[in-house]
């Protein structure tokens, strides 16, 4: 690994593209999110090999509330049996796991889940994945800036000294380093609500590929792209 590219702390992925992996199959978009598990496995396999010390993936967004009762019960389903079949493995390999988002929103077999493979993964220190569920930037900078008007309202913080850090400080991700990288699958060109505080000065991977097909190669291919940029933070 090059120096540059060991330089990468936290990268943050959009997965998109399950349900139209399954249409161009003629599947249901079960299948897709199914699908889709294999690719979440290697991809953390991969930064975990690369050294990154943070990958985040956008699992299940505030929005996905929305979609049909049946394919959210299904993710939902599909996300307890991740929690459950691979809390070993994470541990096995030094990953402590954390969700990020309105976790109070899940059904209570997957918080029961999340809560023993957060448990059991807490004291691992060799990359922190971290799973964004009921999530949406906007909620999250909401309730941010919420808890610090209590702050500032009960005199514990003057609205003086308010600044970038503050806000951080008051965000799910107060803990990780931001993003050096955002990767968008399926060909779509947009955030769609993740990370919008923490992405300000992330370098942004737009790929067609859907996200059961993403795999290591084309994974390693962007962390290599990433050493070509330059990273200027606003400067000359």
């Amino acid at each position: 690994m090059s120096s540059k590219l060991s330089e990468i702390k936290h990268v943050a992925i959009i997965m998109d593209g399950n349900g139209r992996w399954a249409k161009k199959r003629l599947f249901n978009r079960i299948k897709g999110h199914e699908k889709g598990i294999n690719a979440v496995r290697e991809v953390v396999t991969a930064g975990r090999e690369y050294g990154l010390k943070a990958l985040t993936l956008y699992a299940f967004s505030t929005e996905n509330w929305n979609r049909p009762e049946t394919e959210v019960k299904a993710l939902m389903s599909l996300l307890k049996n991740f929690l459950v079949n691979e809390r070993n493995e994470l541990n096995d390999k030094n990953i402590k796991l954390q969700a990020i988002g309105d976790i109070d929103k899940l059904p209570e077999k997957v918080r029961k889940e999340l809560e023993i493979t957060q448990d059991l993964t807490s004291q691992n220190d060799q990359m922190v994945l971290s799973l964004a569920l009921s999530y949406g930037s906007r909620d999250e900078i909401t309730s941010a800036v919420k808890k610090i008007a209590d702050k500032a309202l009960s005199g514990e913080l003057n609205v003086s000294d308010i600044d970038e850090s503050t806000i951080s400080g008051e965000l799910y991700t107060k803990d990780l380093p931001d993003p050096d990288i955002v990767i968008r699958t399926s060909g779509e060109i947009r955030l769609s609500n993740f990370l919008m505080w923490q992405a300000a000065y992330s370098e942004l991977f737009f790929t067609e590929t859907l996200w059961p097909d993403f795999g290591k190669e084309e994974f390693h291919s962007i962390l290599k792209d990433f050493q070509n940029r330059e990273r200027r933070f606003g400067k000359v």
